[in-house]
C-alpha cells in the first residue's frame, strides 16, 4: 500500500488547482482530434527524415486530452516511477504518529505542482510503460487540448501550423526513446538509481533550507536554480542527477533543434512560434516564477538552451547531424560538463569516418 503519499488526495488537489479553460467547451475543441491525428503522422515522417530515427515500436498514436486526463495520466506515471521510493518511506514511517500527516502533506505538495503544470503543458510523450496496463493506453503522444487552444488564441497562431510544429517536438522525443534501442532503459535506470539513493537526512534537509533562507535574505536564488532536488541531494544523488541533466539537456536541445528544422518547409511561422514560446518560458512572473524555481523548470529551460548550443557547436566542427553518432552507444552521451563545454566532448569522441 502506498502510504507515503495519499495519491487520491494528490489527484483531488491537482484537479482543483487545474481550473477550467473556457475554450475547452467551445466548438473549436472538436478540430483538435483530427488535426493532431494527421499532424502526428506527418510529424513522425518529418522527424525520421531529419534525424534518421524511426520508432522501433511502430507508428505513433495521438490522444487529445483535457487537464483532468493529463493529471490522471501523470498520477499513474508517478505511482509507477516512485513506487520503490514510496515503499522505502512507508517502511520507515509505518506505525509512526506522523505517517498519516506526512502522506497528506506530500499529496498536497505533489497535487499542487501537477495542477499548476496542467495549466501550462501543451504536449507530452509518455515513455513509462507498465505490464499491468492495457497496451492501448500506453506509448501515447498527449496533446492538452484546452491549453493548445488558449495559446493559439492568445498569440493568434495559425492552428494547423502550430499543431504540426508542436507535434514535431513530441514526435522527436518519441523517436529518441523508441528509435534508439537503449535510450528508454538507460533513462529509467538513471531515475531508479536516483530514487535508490534517497535516504531522508534531517541534517541535510535543514542545511539545504538554511542555505535557501540565507540566499533569500540576500536577494539571491542560486540555491533554487536547479530545483529542490539538488538542494537536498546527497553526494551520490548529485552524481546521478548530473547524468540525468546531461541527458535531458541533449534530448531537449535535440528536440527543439529538430522541430524547427523538420517543420520549416511546412510551417512558415516556425521562427515566430520559436520566439514566442521561448519568451513564454522565460518571462513568468509572480506565483508562476516561484513555481518554476521550486520544481526546477528554470533548470529545464537552461537545458533547452545548453543542449541547443552543444549541438550547434559540434555541428560547426563536424557538420550537420554530428549528434547522430551519440545514438550508436550510451558511452558517447555527453556529461553535463561536456554539454557546457562541447570542446571536451569533441576531444573525447573521435571523428567518425
Amino acid at each position: 500500500m502506498d502510504q507515503a503519499i495519499d495519491w487520491e488526495l494528490a489527484a483531488r488537489v491537482a484537479q482543483r488547482a487545474a481550473g477550467i479553460e473556457p475554450l475547452a467547451q467551445s466548438y473549436l475543441y472538436d478540430s483538435l482530434h483530427d488535426d493532431f491525428a494527421s499532424a502526428t503522422v506527418l510529424a513522425e515522417e518529418l522527424v525520421a527524415a531529419e534525424t534518421g530515427l524511426r520508432s522501433l515500436d511502430g507508428p505513433a498514436r495521438a490522444r487529445v486530452i483535457g487537464r483532468s486526463e493529463w493529471i490522471d495520466a501523470n498520477i499513474k506515471s508517478f505511482r509507477r516511477l516512485l513506487r520503490p521510493l514510496t515503499d522505502k518511506l512507508t517502511e520507515k514511517t509505518e506505525g509512526g504518529p506522523m505517517a498519516t500527516i506526512s502522506s497528506k502533506v506530500a499529496a498536497v505538495e505533489l497535487g499542487s505542482v501537477l495542477g499548476w503544470m496542467s495549466r501550462r503543458v501543451l504536449g507530452q510523450y509518455d515513455l513509462l510503460l507498465a505490464e499491468d496496463e492495457d497496451p492501448h493506453d500506453q506509448d501515447l503522444v498527449y496533446y492538452v487540448g484546452p491549453n493548445v487552444l488558449a495559446i493559439e488564441k492568445r498569440y493568434a497562431f495559425v492552428p494547423e501550423e502550430f499543431r504540426l510544429w508542436l507535434a514535431t517536438h513530441e514526435l522527436t522525443h518519441r523517436a529518441q526513446f523508441t528509435g534508439v534501442p537503449w535510450m528508454r532503459e538507460h533513462f529509467i535506470g538513471l531515475v531508479e538509481r536516483t530514487l535508490d539513493n534517497v535516504d531522508p537526512d534531517p541534517d541535510r534537509i535543514m542545511s539545504g533550507l538554511k542555505r535557501l533562507f540565507d540566499e533569500r535574505r540576500r536577494g539571491e536564488t542560486t540555491a533554487l536554480d536547479s530545483g529542490l532536488a539538488l538542494l537536498f541531494a546527497s553526494d551520490e544523488q548529485r552524481q546521478v542527477l548530473d547524468e540525468v541533466s546531461g541527458l535531458m539537456s541533449l534530448l531537449e536541445g535535440h528536440g527543439d533543434t529538430t522541430m524547427n528544422r523538420a517543420a520549416r518547409d511546412h510551417v512558415p511561422s516556425v521562427d515566430r512560434f520559436a520566439k514566442v514560446m521561448q519568451q513564454r518560458r522565460s518571462q513568468s512572473k509572480g506565483l508562476a516564477r516561484i513555481m518554476q524555481k521550486l520544481i526546477g523548470i528554470d533548470a529545464k529551460l537552461a537545458q533547452y538552451e545548453q543542449g541547443e548550443r552543444f549541438i550547434e557547436h559540434i555541428e560547426a566542427e563536424r557538420g550537420d547531424r554530428a549528434v547522430d553518432v551519440i545514438w550508436s552507444d550510451v558511452s558517447l552521451l555527453p556529461s553535463m560538463d561536456e554539454i557546457k563545454e562541447p570542446s571536451q566532448w569533441l576531444l573525447r569522441v573521435p571523428t567518425q569516418t
